[in-house]
């Protein structure tokens, strides 16, 4: 289920970067702090590609991410990277530790793949709601009503309305 709903959130983003022009995709955008679509959608990714690339060895630092700029200027390139992602994505849950530097201390702390994996699809579905800011902005961009919108609150709509 959870892979499914990945799947889901990461075919909604591919939908919309079909609709996109380059520079649409790659323009800075203020309402984003002059970050643009392509920067929010790199960011997804590489949190993705971050937790698979960590899998085998089951260390975790998501600040170790490539940060490589032709998923944020090329839509291909970064629809290529999604459908990679998407076939990354492992079934096998397994204990993991994150790692991070906070105020000059190396913490480590238990996680496992599948509480990752959940906090990537809330994070996806959290910048997503960002670039729905930016592309309000863009003419002719046809996006899913609930494009950048947790599911908790769409089955809670839901529920509001019966």
């Amino acid at each position: 289920m959870l892979i499914k709903s990945i799947h889901r959130s990461l075919d909604k983003l591919t939908g919309l970067l079909n609709q996109l022009s380059e520079n649409e995709y790659s323009n800075s955008c203020p309402a984003l702090s002059n970050a643009s679509i392509g920067e929010h959608t790199r960011h997804i990714l590489e949190m993705f590609q971050c937790l698979e690339n960590s899998y085998e060895l089951g260390i975790l630092n998501y600040d170790n991410r490539a940060r490589d700029k032709r998923i944020q200027t090329d839509t291909a390139f970064a629809m290529q990277t999604i459908l990679e992602v998407k076939k990354g994505l492992k079934t096998e849950n397994k204990i993991i530790y994150l790692e991070q530097i906070i105020d000059g201390l190396n913490l480590r702390i238990q996680s496992n793949y599948y509480r990752e994996l959940l906090y990537n699809l809330e994070h996806c579905i959290h910048h997503q709601a960002l670039i729905k800011v930016a592309v309000l902005q863009c003419e002719n961009v046809s996006i899913d009503e609930n494009f950048g919108v947790a599911g908790s609150t769409i089955e809670h709509r839901k529920q509001c309305v019966q």
